[in-house]
């Protein structure tokens, strides 16, 4: 939905059957930014969760929606035009008809989104 228009993929790394890593590129000419806001734009948090979901679907190769989220924290804005590039780490653990999940949206040392929940 989001991937190649919104983002795009520039590596991903499996580090083991349980995670992913993914470094992103953040389509700043976007129209959404218009919007989200003009000429201050924002990632919007919800494009966020939807970028972590995709991600998280393509690796366990399942279409999968949030189910529950247990904590969820946004620390810092991204501003695409200041932060391009974003690295996203995703961990779960696979459970009855779900999977339970953490991410994390970095650059660097700044943290943008921390995320614990539940896919199904």
């Amino acid at each position: 939905m989001l991937t190649g228009k919104f983002f795009t993929i520039v590596s991903q790394q499996q580090p083991d059957e349980k995670s992913v890593h993914a470094v992103i590129d953040w389509n700043a000419a976007h129209p959404i930014f218009g919007g989200h806001f003009p000429d201050q734009p924002v990632v919007p948090g919800v494009c966020m969760m939807q970028t972590i979901q995709e991600l998280l679907c393509a690796a366990v190769g399942k279409e999968l929606l949030v189910e529950k989220v247990s904590n969820m924290k946004f620390l810092n804005m991204i501003d695409p035009r200041q932060t391009p590039q974003v690295t996203i780490e995703i961990g779960w653990t696979p459970e009855e008809d779900a999977y339970k999940a953490t991410a994390i949206i970095k650059h660097d040392a700044t943290v943008f989104l921390k995320f614990q929940g539940r896919f199904k």
